[in-house]
């Protein structure tokens, strides 16, 4: 499975050590690094289940900088995986890419319930 992070996250690292103490093998991606595609996260949010607003870092600097708090509600999906993939930091993470599913954020109880 894929681990798509930000190394000085606190939240991905305590997700990390969940997957490390469960002895769970994943490939971990840099998401500032390494940013998500349109395609990837396409394909994401339709294994998600969730809406795709929920795939921006609400608490990020970069969300509130560019005011989408009150521009999201006026941008039709399209808009939103476009301006998803210019920047990883406005994406929330971690995100965990299982082939049936993905977890965005790290929600312990619900980590134990999908993996």
């Amino acid at each position: 499975m894929k681990f798509i992070c930000y190394p000085k996250c606190s939240t991905c690292a305590k997700a990390r050590i969940y997957l490390e103490n469960h002895q769970l093998n994943f490939i971990e991606r840099n998401i500032k690094e390494n940013r998500p595609t349109e395609e990837e996260l396409r394909e994401w949010h339709n294994k998600s289940g969730l809406p795709l607003k929920r795939f921006f870092n609400t608490s990020g600097m970069l969300y509130r900088e560019l005011h989408l708090k009150d521009k999201l509600n006026d941008m039709n999906e399209d808009e939103m995986y476009k301006l998803l993939s210019t920047d990883g930091m406005l994406v929330k993470r971690p995100i965990l890419v299982k082939e049936d599913t993905v977890l965005v954020g790290f929600k312990e109880k619900e980590w134990v319930e999908k993996l």
